[in-house]
């Protein structure tokens, strides 16, 4: 079963503050790809959701944070390809639930949460049988998409650009995406991903991994920028929120706090602080999410 993803736009942000700089900047407009599965999550979740359908499983399970946009994509995927949806929510359960657990309950998911210590052994095979004894056979996606046909299904990005870049940069969670986009690329061009966790230093190694079992490959030319987090996971300040209002405002493309504005705040200052060369065309890709 062949889920689809029909081709998003390139825009250019025609922005009089970055003017001065002589560096252009274009977006991919991933975030247009679906009204509720948008994005990265479309494209991690593509070739998981075939595999789950031809492997005949009936129910995919993940894992996520109470704000968590792979959450929200699973269950709105799990309803638009017919199958039932598990999420296992770090940390207690808090009333009333946010629009995003609401969301995830309107499309059909069943909610579990499991304390933070537990949480963390989320993967051991202990924890693992103790989900099927609970909820019977199911496919599993691992937190925030990422493993092999998540690398594979954002790979498929690169092929699609037809303008000209020096550097494509990302928001980076997991990694799943920056692995995609850089096993996309070959080794070719820059990649950069802006984390937006707190202490997110495994992503390195996280990354290379992802790679490494895609394609066996390791290449050097991308790297993770750790230092636009605002203060962590689904947090921000009132710095971040002021900025994204001016880029919509003079841009018309939305951003959310948790990880695009992130993103997109750290291209701006990284531009201005000549990390990248004037004469430089840098590809944001924007990879939808809540807001």
């Amino acid at each position: 079963m062949e889920v689809t993803i029909n081709q998003t736009p390139i825009e250019r942000v025609n922005d009089p503050e970055l003017a001065p700089y002589g560096v252009e900047l274009l977006v991919k407009r991933d975030d247009l790809i679906h009204p509720t599965v948008s994005g990265n999550k479309w494209r991690k979740l593509k070739y998981n959701i075939s595999e789950a359908r031809d492997k005949r499983f009936d129910t995919l399970l993940t894992f996520g944070g109470a704000f968590s946009n792979h959450i929200y994509a699973t269950a709105a995927g799990g309803r638009l390809f017919r199958l039932n949806t598990i999420g296992i929510i770090r940390g207690e359960e808090t009333k009333p639930l946010n629009n995003t657990l609401e969301f995830a309950i309107s499309q059909g998911m069943k909610l579990h949460y499991m304390d933070r210590e537990k949480y963390r052994k989320k993967t051991s095979p202990e924890v693992i049988a103790e989900l099927k004894e609970r909820f019977g056979n199911f496919y599993l996606v691992p937190e925030g998409g990422s493993n092999n046909l998540a690398v594979r299904g954002v790979a498929e990005i690169i092929p699609e650009i037809d303008q000209g870049f020096d550097c494509i940069c990302t928001a980076v969670g997991t990694g799943g995406t920056l692995a995609g986009l850089v096993a996309g690329l070959g080794g070719k061009k820059k990649v950069l991903g802006i984390a937006s966790l707190k202490g997110a230093d495994f992503l390195k190694e996280d990354v290379t991994q992802l790679i490494k079992d895609f394609n066996g490959q390791a290449y050097d030319n991308w790297s993770v920028n750790l230092d636009y987090h605002f203060g962590g996971y689904a947090k921000s300040t009132p710095e971040l929120l002021a900025f994204m209002k001016k880029f919509e405002r003079a841009n018309k493309i939305p951003l959310e706090f948790i990880y695009t504005g992130k993103m997109m705040y750290a291209i701006y200052e990284l531009i201005k602080n000549g990390y990248f060369k004037k004469g430089e065309t840098v590809l944001a890709l924007h990879t939808g999410g809540i807001r």
